[in-house]
């Protein structure tokens, strides 16, 4: 298990981490003869990925972070290699792997970017495994993830639910100080601030928590309030603008 695995399998479940662990849960206690296939979607920055590599561990199941440049046999080594398996030499053998593996272990398989997927065409892969397997499947990927999934009806049809990735609350907020910044105390509105100039984006929670700690460390405090704290130093995302006369 890597460090960031043990980091994020050590905090108490953000917003969106709940909601995946309680999708994951739902469609692997599903009624006989419901579909086993989900989405959970959402903006960049919402902690989809932080979600899986948390589910992943809770859940006991298999993920896989697709690559935009993976081909068909890409994907089929790479998840069989999270198994701890040996691919086989082709292809169509190797998606009986990873059936034969899930339908005999019960394991979620948790796809993370499956957009990937579905932009190279390869989304039909996943259903093959989830139809060999009737294991429980969870893409996981943008905003958009579902409409794209119309065009595959075959994919689309076997969808047991849509969870949509929320907006970063002020108890997100509380919970990842404790990763960013345990030793320096924050008060409520600037914590309140730190989520406003976020835009509800966990990433961008995370590194406005990381500037106000590392300010207070530079300045030797135990704590900062948001009357001391410049707001024009919080990261929101924004492109700087261009500057006049550099080329």
């Amino acid at each position: 298990m890597t460090e960031e695995r043990q980091l994020y399998n050590s905090v108490a479940p953000l917003r969106n981490v709940a909601a995946l662990v309680a999708l994951v849960d739902r469609v692997q206690n599903r009624a006989l003869g419901l579909p086993g296939m989900a989405c959970f979607y959402g903006p960049s920055g919402f902690g989809k990925s932080t979600a899986a590599v948390y589910a992943e561990n809770k859940c006991r199941a298999y993920q896989v972070q697709v690559k935009s440049a993976w081909s068909r046999k890409k994907f089929c080594e790479a998840t069989l290699g999270e198994m701890g398996l040996r691919p086989a030499r082709t292809i169509g053998d190797m998606v009986d792997q990873i059936a034969e593996h899930l339908a005999v272990t019960g394991a979620p398989l948790l796809i993370d970017e499956a957009d990937h997927l579905v932009a190279r065409r390869m989304i039909e892969i996943v259903r093959d495994i989830y139809e060999s397997s009737q294991a429980p499947v969870i893409l996981i990927g943008e905003e958009l993830l579902p409409q794209k999934l119309c065009e595959w009806e075959r994919v689309h049809g076997r969808m047991l639910d849509w969870v949509a990735a929320q907006p970063g609350t002020l108890d997100d907020v509380d919970k990842l100080r404790g990763i960013y910044a345990p030793e320096i105390g924050f008060d409520r509105p600037l914590c309140e601030a730190i989520l406003k100039h976020s835009n509800g984006s966990i990433r961008r929670i995370s590194v406005n928590i990381a500037r106000v700690a590392e300010h207070a460390r530079m300045n030797g405090l135990e704590a900062m309030t948001l009357d001391g704290w410049d707001a024009r130093r919080f990261f929101t995302g924004t492109a700087p603008t261009p500057r006049r006369g550099v080329a």
